[in-house]
């Protein structure tokens, strides 16, 4: 004979039994249990639900993920559980990323389901969530671990260096010339001496000081003296720290190119999973100190996208790269406002990523947009020709492309680095 687990309800009405059964499941449960009226307000919420947001079940009642959530999350959160109620179809085992209330980031695993009453009509939403943000993170770690094994295995090669980077350090290093000669000539040209002179002469009168200060013209004039002395001090002493506040700048951007370049120097010849975000921002970088020096503006457009399959070495190197000429090109033309903007979406073609790098620079003629990846071809006086069709070339390698489009002179140029998805 099975014994109950609610002994004391054996003979209890159904009903008794079954708000027995709920407030236990609800008491005990780990998982986020959650019901929702028709409004998406909370009408029952588990235990572990409450605590997650420091509250107790009763005082749930009534509120909604408005009053937990950032709007939009709430929002959509909303929008799922209304179609949910139309159409009746659940949502089972959707993963999100989530923010708490207490301001920690996670991952969840989500199930809703249509409420409904005895005559089947549904009168809102069942929802569970479980918290697992810990495997998650160990996942990224069995990544982490795995990326570094694959860096390893390839340590003994040495990897193209992106193109541009000894460039970017000796354009900082014009920067860190000009803030050394500016506080060299500030300290050459301080006051130091005049005040030297000035304790000698307050020195040498000593023993009739209030005389001196009175009655002798060069004593009368001392108080206007120092005052004179203290305040060149106070812009002098502005003047070098600020120097020296860009001269630790410029140093630190000197150090993370170096930092980067290494970084990238030991990789080359394997195609893995990579992020999009994480490369256009590395090759940003590289080129900040000229952007920031020729007043340069940059726009982030980043959509989500998959992670795609490349080298890195090769793809920081066409990013570099475009990203210069993308400077060069604002540089030559008379409008205002310099505008470089930097894109990832999904490209048309299924399974790939597009990287874009647009300016509103000097534009590409009708004639020359055959030509641009063509070995030797350049516009620049000073250009070699050959950034753009190793860049080129380094796309096809890692079965990808590199397309240019532009309206003619004057209206910018936008280069799309089109690359297959990762699986």
């Amino acid at each position: 004979m099975t014994t109950s687990p609610f002994p004391n309800l054996t003979e209890a009405p159904a009903a008794q039994l079954e708000s027995h059964l709920v407030t236990a499941f609800l008491e005990q449960v780990p998982d986020l249990v959650y019901f929702k009226d028709r409004d998406c307000r909370f009408i029952a919420v588990s235990h572990s639900k409450a605590r997650r947001h420091n509250l107790t079940p009763e005082e749930m009642i009534g509120l909604s993920d408005a009053n937990f959530f950032s709007p939009a999350h709430a929002l959509e959160a909303r929008q799922a559980e209304e179609a949910i109620m139309a159409n009746g179809t659940p949502i089972v085992g959707q993963t999100d990323r989530i923010t708490w209330s207490d301001g920690r980031e996670g991952w969840v695993v989500t199930t809703k389901l249509p409420l409904r009453d005895d005559t089947g009509t549904i009168i809102g939403t069942i929802g569970i969530t479980k918290d697992v943000t810990a495997s998650h993170l160990m996942q990224k770690q069995l990544e982490a671990t795995q990326r570094s094994l694959v860096e390893a295995s390839r340590m003994a090669g040495m990897a193209e260096v992106a193109t541009g980077v000894l460039h970017n350090v000796g354009n900082v290093l014009n920067s860190v010339n000009v803030s050394a000669t500016l506080i060299a000539d500030g300290l050459r040209h301080s006051k130091v001496e005049s005040l030297s002179k000035l304790a000698a002469l307050l020195k040498e009168h000593a023993a009739d000081l209030g005389n001196f200060l009175t009655t002798d013209p060069r004593g009368r004039r001392v108080p206007e003296l120092l005052t004179a002395l203290s305040q060149q001090a106070v812009e002098q002493r502005d003047r070098l720290a600020a120097e020296i506040t860009s001269l630790q700048k410029n140093i630190d951007h000197i150090k993370e190119i170096v930092v980067l370049q290494q970084s990238y120097a030991t990789m080359s010849g394997f195609l893995e999973p990579l992020e999009a975000e994480p490369l256009m921002e590395d090759s940003l970088r590289m080129n900040a100190g000229a952007l920031v020096r020729h007043a340069v503006e940059v726009v982030r457009d980043y959509q989500p996208v998959p992670r795609v399959l490349g080298e890195r070495a090769k793809i920081l190197q066409i990013l570099v790269n475009l990203i210069r000429n993308a400077k060069y090109a604002c540089d030559e033309t008379d409008q205002p406002g310099k505008l470089v903007t930097l894109r990832i979406a999904p490209a048309p073609t299924p399974g790939h990523v597009r990287l874009i790098v647009a300016d509103n620079g000097v534009g590409i003629p009708p004639e020359n947009l055959s030509r641009i990846f063509a070995h030797g071809f350049t516009t620049r006086k000073d250009g070699h020709g050959f950034g753009l069709h190793s860049a080129a070339c380094a796309a096809t390698e890692m079965k990808g492309s590199l397309t240019v489009e532009s309206a003619g002179r004057g209206r910018g140029a936008t280069f799309i680095l089109e690359l297959p998805a990762a699986a």
